[in-house]
This record gives C-alpha cells, structure tokens and sequence, in this order.
C-alpha cells in the first residue's frame, strides 16, 4: 500500500530536480510532472518553485515533506505488519553477526522486533566475518552480519550499513597533540590493536595496504580483542587505537577521548547481510525489512 504520487514529491524535494527524480524512480519525467500537478491540483496550492537552475521547495512544499516522510514510514510498517500476520505472526530466526554489530547495533532492533512480534523465536550467536559466513554456510544459522566479508561464491551478500573506525586516544594523553597525523607519524606512535583474527585487525591490515605501509611497520605496543577493553585501555594509557564509531554513539564517557583524523583518508569498512544464495526464509526477509526501517529511524 502506499500513495506513490508522495513517493514522487519525495523524490523531488530530495533531489531538487524533476529529471534525477524520474531516473530514481525509473519513470519518465513527464510521469513525474504529472504526479506533482495532481498532487497540487488537489491541495490547491503549488508545491515547487519552478526555476531553469532547478526546483525549490514552497512553504507549502515543506509543510508537505515534513508529514510525507511520516506518511509512507507508516504506509511501509502497515505493509510490513500485514505481510507478517498473514504468515501467522510465527517463526525460528536465527541470527549471528560480527561483535560490533552484535554489541552496538543488534540489541535494540532485537528488541524492538521481538516485543512487536512475539511468536517469532529469535537467537543470536557471535563471531568473526568467518566464523558468521561459516555458521550460515553450514545451515546453523538464517542470516548473517558482517564487517569483512569474504565474498564465498554460495553466499548472498547485501549491503546494509557503513562503520567508520575511528583513530582515538585518551583526552588526557600527551602523545597527540594535534587533529590530524601523517601516516609517518601515525607508524610511530604507540598503538592497540588486537590479534589477527579480528575483523577490525583486518581492516586496519587493508587500510594500510592501500596506503602501501606494511601493518608490521606499525608500534604496537597491546594486543586487546574487543572495543569496549581498548576503550578503556586507552583511556588510562597514553597510546592510539583504532575504535569503531558505533561504540561511542551512546558512550556518557566521550568526553575522555579524542578523535584524531588520519592525512590521506578514512578508514571505513561495509556491514553486509549475508544469507544462502539459493533458499531465504520469509522471516529473514521480513527481518531485513525491519531492521532497514529501523536503520533509518535511527540514524
């Protein structure tokens, strides 16, 4: 269910263009032309200013974004929550996913999915990348979520989210003492990293690969598995570590630390769904769904 004539004025005011609008969409932009006028045509009042650089929005236009956006959240968790009674509101789901995911992101949507959906027995297991792709590969598991994806030729992988690990050190330590450092400086300074076994090990290894700086040449000076025990490591020690974002989203402690940027880029890494290739379960599609709302609701 849903009122695509907002899905279009959506897609408008996102772009500020009729033209780019048509191509997200995938219709023509005399389609989308016409969606607009008879969205106008029965409020009675006109939604863009129309310019040769592009549209803006009216007043009026904004007033209508602001409920459009409630409108088809709500027309897409109607559509969710008939789609599920109709299978009878039951199931096994049975997750596992990397420790960032499973610390940081899981905990709250399982919640909020398990008290709206209560006949649905949900589990959860932890791992590496690997040990995820495994469980799934084997059957142990319905769906995956991973942070280095091996890409195995029998498993689905889909995109869902970014983390961003960020280079941190005590707010209090005297080894940092500017925003920014080289990656010579950076090779110096001491360092927490944990084994090489994590995922987060492997995408510091990738990152430095890319910069054509072999992961050896850096100073380790602790081996610690686990965001939270580097945390608080480095809050009493004076050193660096590497610390995805999504630990300090929610952290009354922020303040002990500081987010030194790295001269020549970003260290980011793709979160995947991983599932079979061959057969998908309702309910774990059911559960993407719910989760990429979820996503989005709280961003």
């Amino acid at each position: 269910m849903n009122d695509f004539r907002l899905t279009v004025f959506c897609s408008v005011a996102h772009n500020m263009s009729f033209t780019k609008a048509a191509h997200e969409l995938g219709i023509t932009q005399p389609a989308v032309s016409h969606h607009i006028q008879e969205l106008e045509h029965e409020l009675g009042m006109s939604l863009f200013d129309r310019q040769a650089s592009g549209v803006q929005l009216t007043e009026a236009g904004s007033l209508l974004l602001h409920h459009a956006y409630k409108i088809l959240e709500c027309y897409r968790q109607l559509d969710f929550d008939m789609r599920l009674h109709g299978r009878g509101h039951g199931g096994v789901l049975r997750l596992g996913a990397t420790t960032t995911i499973a610390q940081y992101i899981l905990p709250s949507c399982m919640a909020s999915f398990v008290s709206k959906y209560k006949n649905i027995k949900v589990s959860l297991i932890e791992g590496n990348s690997v040990e995820i792709e495994e469980a799934v590969a084997e059957g142990r598991i319905d769906l995956g979520m991973v942070e280095q994806p091996s890409r195995r030729q029998s498993l689905r992988y889909t995109p869902f989210m970014q983390d961003e690990l960020l280079l941190v050190a005590s707010a209090r330590g005297n080894r940092v003492l500017h925003n920014v450092v080289t990656i010579d400086q950076l090779v110096a300074l001491p360092l927490v990293l944990g084994d090489e076994t994590t995922d987060l090990y492997k995408a510091v290894e990738q990152f430095f690969a890319m910069l054509q700086v072999p992961v050896s040449r850096l100073n380790v000076e602790m081996r610690i598995n686990g965001n939270e025990a580097v945390k608080r490591y480095i809050a009493h020690a004076d050193c660096m570590a590497f610390v995805s974002e999504q630990a300090f989203r929610h952290d009354a402690h922020v303040a002990e630390y500081k987010v030194v940027e790295i001269e020549g880029g970003r260290l980011v890494r793709q979160c995947s769904y991983v599932r079979d290739k061959v057969a998908t379960k309702d309910v774990v599609r059911d559960f993407i769904d719910y989760m990429q709302d979820w996503l989005t609701r709280n961003e």
